[in-house]
């Protein structure tokens, strides 16, 4: 790795270690802006970064300290002729070597051996087996690949049309505004503004399994739960086994190390049984006047062993089914060998499901974000999709 990159990269650590939150994409977008411009020149690279990584008010203080001191002990460290080689492939394949600096994993930022960012320069893309491999057989470093995969992705669950109307082109005329022009014109009307119904993205319910079963699964789901509360803001997200836990706002850190302390302080009965029924019958009682509302997508993630009673979960499911636009179930069992929906917990609920997808790979979350994306945006016309 270059040691421009190695440089920036090592002041983003130390941005991190200094309490100043610095997302992985926000370090992909300064190595895009830096050969933009004059690396020599301390005070464009000084806006440059502070422009792109500094997001409140009170850490600029700390980031002057920072940047003054990295400055200053390495002797201009950004300056140098390979910034004006860098090129944006070269950027995405940094991507990975950002998260793990910046989440603390590899001994340091130039080391070398099998846990150093050199190892992790070759990130995930299309072409790369890693997209097709069960999380559940991730080494630390694919781990840390994936997570970068994960953050890349979009999250789009989906519009609806609200009871609001706005001005632009809809079938209703917009009396008000036509008055307001017929003013300007001694009360002749020359054109009949009108007005349409105001757009507003779907609220996202996650419902995430984390029983002992989902154990291989957990740390990467929950990392798939923060980017997308990251992305949008109108995300509820819970966390179940035995019971259920509310874990929205231990997500909102932009920091994910920090969400995953955040949410280890507030879920108690991580690894242990599973009673699906029981749980959703808790967020039914508990929280759907406040989280159902306006017709939200549902992600319900679990692999359906259930403990609890069979005829409780098809109720629940079934209900959840009808209070939201549409109910996902994703399992991350879906393609692994010999498995069939053959549990009572599974045979209870799936009737009710819209949706039965695989989340085990990469691939799968990819291909779930254009299902999402593409989910009927006006009518509650459902067609179940069932991959087994």
């Amino acid at each position: 790795m270059s040691a421009f990159l190695t440089n920036l990269l090592v002041f983003g650590r130390l941005l991190r270690a200094a309490e100043v939150d610095v997302p992985v994409g926000a370090m992909l977008v300064v190595i895009e802006a830096l050969p933009h411009v004059d690396t020599g020149n301390r005070e464009e690279v000084y806006y440059t970064c502070r422009a792109i990584l500094v997001r409140r008010r009170e850490q600029l203080q700390t980031f002057d300290t920072v940047f003054d001191a990295f400055w200053r002990d390495h002797a201009n460290p950004f300056a140098g002729r390979e910034t004006a080689n860098l090129r944006s492939q070269d950027a995405m394949q940094t991507a990975a070597v950002a998260a793990a600096v910046l989440s603390g994993d590899p001994d340091d930022a130039g080391g070398s051996g099998e846990g150093s960012p050199e190892g992790l320069v070759q990130t995930w893309s299309e072409s790369s087996a890693l997209r097709r491999k069960d999380f559940a057989e991730f080494s630390p470093q694919e781990e840390a690949q994936a997570r970068v995969a994960i953050e890349r992705l979009e999250w789009l669950p989906g519009r609806r049309r609200t009871r609001r109307w706005v001005r632009g082109r809809g079938p209703r005329i917009d009396l008000r505004r036509a008055l307001v022009h017929s003013v300007r014109t001694r009360g002749d009307l020359f054109s009949l503004p009108t007005r349409h119904r105001k757009i507003r993205p779907r609220r996202l319910v996650l419902l995430c399994d984390v029983s002992g079963s989902m154990e291989r699964y957990s740390r990467l789901l929950l990392h798939f739960a923060h980017g997308i509360g990251q992305q949008q803001r109108r995300v509820e997200a819970f966390l179940f086994s035995t019971s259920l836990t509310r874990v929205t706002r231990q997500l909102r850190p932009r920091n994910v190390n920090r969400a995953a302390v955040a949410v280890s302080d507030v879920v108690t009965n991580w690894s242990g049984g599973t009673r699906i029924g029981h749980a959703l019958q808790q967020f039914r009682m508990l929280w759907s006047r406040r989280v159902m509302r306006e017709g939200p997508v549902v992600l319900l993630i679990s692999d359906g062993w259930d403990r609890g009673d069979p005829e409780l979960l098809r109720q629940q499911v079934a209900w959840l089914q009808r209070s939201c636009h549409r109910l996902i179930w994703l399992n991350p069992l879906i393609g692994t060998t010999g498995f069939e929906p053959l549990t009572r917990g599974l045979k209870a609920a799936l009737p009710y499901v819209d949706d039965f997808l695989p989340a085990r790979t990469l691939t799968d979350l990819s291909q779930l974000a254009l299902h999402l994306e593409g989910l009927d945006n006006s009518s509650r016309h459902r067609r179940a999709q069932h991959q087994v």
